[in-house]
């Protein structure tokens, strides 16, 4: 498997990921050097089921494994069935436990998530793994005997996360995960040859157990190395929406809410998360720096990473219907080309009030939220800034039939050019 955007002449695929931004910690970039860029090697990246879905705080992780294998690397993609039965340690308070009923149903739909974005057939062929297919078979004193023998409890306790918890407390389950996830890392090395393990950067520490512990059972050499965590310039939150978290499943965030996440990018991020998640060369990002610099009112950089993005995640048709949506909801293409589960998303993205009958036009735009009274509804249709469907209301007793309804239950109203809001008709 390989693609022409990646680094070829300039930049080996350890400077292009410097480039990019995408190595903060390492165990010794001469080392990543000599395994990323002198041939073949198979690398492992972590996924625990602690939702039914990843988000988009887990890309960072997806597309770097996608990255690698481009290059020519085999990725194994480990999903959690074990240590997502006990979590890694939080800094504020223990971890709910889910049932091992739930996190193998979670397992499942992870590992069907992951596959979209790596290929399972040629030289460099990806595999899914799943660490309870090790640590299941192990009895407590075998994992006392041969894991936990190599640990020294002083170490341990430096690591951040469970410093921060000592005065409150913290529980030997919580504690153990370190073990847990080192012990990953030799039995893939011994199972597949893993010689690398990268990860988020708040994961640096039970990365770096885990070449210790390769090392100490005699086994390697391994490397290691760690992703920034995105983060937003205003502070807020990476992966959040004002409608919550931004999931990879469609079924819990639409492809238009996706799609809109990435358009709304502030223009302060927008090229740091093209750099970490797009697949174009170093020169067609940098034009695209330039061409924003000089024309940022056109968002050029938010909609090629939105296409981008929606594309890989969704699909190519989803993306056409997102960005189809986003046109027509603003009077710049037809509604009627949007299939009903789009319009809806998008709709209830904007605010979807759910009507048992249709009033007037006048009572739409106050029932809506897009006016706060009759007074001001009537005020805009009067002055020419009120549309149904897009086209224009000019009269202030207008009135809509179920006729004018989009798929027979939907109306989308606008105010102006860019407040609008969704109406479904029940029944």
């Amino acid at each position: 498997m390989t693609d022409s955007n990646l680094p070829q002449g300039r930049d080996s695929l350890t400077e292009d990921l410097l480039w990019r931004g995408l190595i903060q910690d390492s165990t010794g970039l001469d080392e990543l050097r000599e395994l990323l860029d002198g041939g073949q090697a198979t690398f492992y990246v972590g996924f625990d089921p602690t939702a039914p879905s990843l988000h988009v705080g887990h890309l960072m992780q997806v597309i770097t494994a996608r990255r690698l294998q481009l290059a020519g690397h085999r990725p194994l993609l480990l999903v959690g069935g074990a240590t997502g039965q006990i979590g890694d340690p939080k800094e504020s308070a223990e971890r709910t436990l889910n049932s091992p009923e739930v996190v193998a149903g979670w397992v499942e739909r992870i590992r069907e998530q992951l596959s979209p974005f790596v290929t399972y057939s040629g030289e460099n062929a990806a595999q899914l793994v799943n660490n309870l297919d090790w640590t299941g078979e192990m009895s407590v004193v075998e994992f006392l005997r041969d894991v936990g023998k190599h640990f020294p409890v002083n170490k341990m306790l430096a690591r951040e996360v469970v410093r921060a918890r000592l005065e409150t407390g913290i529980s030997f389950t919580e504690f153990s995960y370190q073990l847990l996830q080192a012990n990953d890392f030799f039995e893939l090395h011994r199972r597949y040859g893993c010689r690398l393990q990268y990860g988020g950067s708040d994961q640096w520490g039970n990365i770096t157990a885990g070449v210790d512990y390769v090392r100490r059972r005699g086994a390697g050499p391994v490397e290691a190395f760690t992703t920034p965590l995105v983060t937003k310039s205003d502070g807020t939150k990476f992966g959040k929406s004002e409608s919550g978290a931004i999931w990879l499943d469609p079924q819990m965030t639409s492809p238009y809410a996706f799609y809109q996440f990435w358009i709304n990018a502030d223009d302060r991020d927008v090229s740091r998360y093209l750099r970490y998640f797009s697949f174009r060369s170093r020169e067609e990002l940098e034009e695209l720096e330039k061409a924003t610099a000089e024309r940022p009112q056109a968002r050029l950089a938010q909609r090629a990473l939105a296409e981008e993005l929606t594309t890989l995640v969704h699909g190519e048709r989803e993306m056409a219907q997102a960005v189809a949506a986003s046109q027509a909801l603003f009077g710049r293409g037809s509604l009627d080309d949007l299939a009903p589960e789009t319009l809806r998303a998008a709709l209830t993205e904007a605010g979807l009030v759910h009507l048992d009958e249709l009033p007037d036009v006048a009572g739409l735009l106050k029932e809506s939220g897009l006016v706060p009274s009759m007074k001001e509804a009537r005020r805009v249709i009067a002055e020419g800034g009120a549309y149904v469907n897009n086209t224009r209301i000019s009269e202030v007793d207008a009135t809509v039939s179920a006729d004018d309804l989009l798929h027979g239950r939907y109306l989308v109203l606008r105010r102006g050019k860019r407040s609008f809001a969704g109406v479904e008709l029940r029944g």
